[in-house]
């Protein structure tokens, strides 16, 4: 149990406290997530043009896209949602912490994940080398 002697040293352990909290980058579910991508690398590995999806699958004005996202140690990728754009998401190396607003979930190398019509979440990396996922996606084409 931590005992303080004074009003003001409760409030600067709280203040301390918060600081502390607020620079983990833990998400936590009353809406405190990152706004901003950090150490992340993006390299398209693969696309389906818009023409070719609109001829082979009727979807126009979209391109089926296979990237490589890497997050370094420390990075993350800012609160988004995938309602508009589905995809399949394989964990290539190391390990990423997805957020949602009902908590937190690792995905390792090796794993696969979803983003469908209800996806909203965010990623860090809080590991010691970077971590890297094969994303296969469906976005608009321009």
């Amino acid at each position: 149990m931590i005992r303080f002697a004074s009003t003001s040293r409760k409030k600067t352990a709280a203040a301390v406290l918060s600081a502390i909290v607020a620079s983990s980058g833990t998400a936590f579910a009353d809406g405190e997530f990152p706004t901003e991508h950090k150490g992340l690398a993006v390299e398209q590995l693969g696309v389906v043009s818009s023409d070719s999806m609109a001829r082979q699958v009727g979807l126009d004005g979209h391109i089926l896209l296979l990237r490589r996202i890497t997050i370094e140690p420390g990075g993350q990728i800012a609160h988004h949602s995938a309602a508009k754009v589905p995809g399949v998401v394989y964990m290539e190396t190391g390990a990423w912490t997805e957020g949602r607003e009902t908590g937190e979930t690792v995905h390792k190398a090796g794993e696969t994940f979803i983003e469908d019509a209800d996806t909203v979440h965010w990623f860090y990396n809080r590991g010691d080398e970077p971590a890297s996922a094969l994303v296969c996606d469906i976005k608009p084409a321009s």
